[in-house]
């Protein structure tokens, strides 16, 4: 069986390199960011896949090309805890919905698999509402789901937690018939293990995974070697006034690595206290999650201290590429630009993970078992926010 892919919410590319590492093939690829597109088309080859540029309310689903697995890495602002939370009704994340239409608007050409990757988050908002509503839409369309959680740091030296979603045409199970505790694993943490007991009426599919790899990888691993006449090191002004953005207790941290006698390496991120920035220093060899640089928060500052001496820069697009563990991606834009497309991504060698241990164990139990492509068992209706408001027989 062929693995062809759809990205929908392609980015810069970071799900297809990690799927293509894995044997798959992406036959057709969707964004709506011009800027993000430059860095995926200047990586990957456009000849055997083409890139719509447009909004997923706007695609025409006859256009999506015969596909094994559909992607969704959808916007996370209106889901995400740092945001708002108006949920999949926002203005960011109800694009959901029109991956939901350009699926079912396949018809009988619907793949046997569909992914979703946001934030943690997702589990929670609306108080679970959003989440219920999405699986159920994806039951809608024939397919019963799974749900884990990865947190990159298993893969790469940076703290991204973030929330799968697997639809396939497999059979549903009763998870009722399971106990509580055979659900809940490192990928299944108790949250979300909860959410799918109390949660029976939802179609599930749930599969037994490995452990995940030991979380061994350090910071100093990805830093870049930049000359200290660069322009990239902060001034000593600069600096100082990053050490006076420290609360008592993280000053005294970067004072420990100053004073060492060894170079060593540390983050800081810079949060509003109590009307404040305040810059927090992290020193455990993690790095914190990549963010997009909205309004010029968000990008992740370098604090290289020891032998009596620190420098200061901003984190390097390369070191960027690298916690997200897409190592020999090119890059050719601005740091903001690249500093956007990768906050916005997902880490590859994640991907690879859920490839390897889920997506192409069952596309080939698919293969040896063949099963009629999914069909929606229902016509359903939604509101603009993806409430149902109506369901008959088809």
């Amino acid at each position: 069986m062929p693995k062809r892919v759809a990205e929908f919410f392609a980015g810069i590319g970071l799900m297809r390199m990690g799927l293509d590492r894995e044997g798959w093939t992406t036959v057709w690829a969707n964004d709506l960011d011009e800027k993000k597109q430059e860095m995926y088309e200047h990586n990957f080859s456009n000849k055997d896949c083409e890139f719509v540029l447009e909004d997923v309310h706007k695609i025409d689903s006859k256009d999506i090309p015969d596909i094994e697995l559909a992607t969704a890495s959808f916007p996370c602002n209106d889901l995400s805890l740092a945001g708002a939370r108006h949920g999949l009704a926002g203005s960011n994340s109800s694009a959901f919905w029109g991956f939901i239409a350009s699926i079912k608007g396949m018809g009988k050409r619907r793949p046997p698999l569909v992914l979703l990757e946001n934030v943690a988050g997702f589990l929670t908002s609306n108080n679970g509402n959003d989440f219920r509503d999405a699986l159920l839409a994806l039951n809608d369309l024939g397919y019963a789901v799974d749900a884990f959680i990865l947190d990159a740091v298993r893969f790469v030296p940076q703290s991204r937690v973030r929330l799968f979603v697997v639809g396939s045409k497999a059979k549903a199970t009763r998870v009722q018939e399971a106990s509580l505790a055979l659900l809940q694993s490192d990928v299944r943490p108790p949250a979300l293990a909860d959410f799918i007991f109390m949660n029976p009426d939802i179609g599930w599919s749930v599969r037994s995974l490995p452990s995940l790899p030991p979380a061994n990888n350090h910071l100093a691993d990805i830093i870049e070697d930049v000359p200290l006449n660069s322009e990239l090191w902060w001034s000593k002004e600069r600096c100082e006034y990053l050490l006076n953005q420290m609360s008592d207790k993280h000053l005294a941290e970067a004072k420990r690595m100053i004073a060492g006698s060894k170079l060593s390496y540390g983050t800081v991120f810079r949060r509003v206290r109590n009307g404040r920035s305040m810059g927090e220093l992290r020193t455990d060899g993690i790095a914190g999650c990549l963010r997009t640089p909205r309004g010029g928060s968000g990008r992740q500052i370098l604090f290289c201290a020891g032998k009596g001496q620190y420098r200061v820069r901003l984190l390097t697009p390369l070191e960027c590429a690298r916690l997200m563990g897409a190592n020999g991606y090119k890059i050719n834009v601005p740091l903001n630009q690249a500093l956007f497309g990768f906050g916005d991504a997902v880490c590859v060698p994640a991907v690879q993970w859920i490839a390897s241990n889920y997506l192409n164990p069952l596309l080939d139990e698919m293969m040896h078992t063949p099963m009629p492509l999914p069909s929606a068992r229902k016509q359903v209706h939604y509101t603009a926010a993806g409430r149902r408001i109506t369901k008959s027989k088809a």
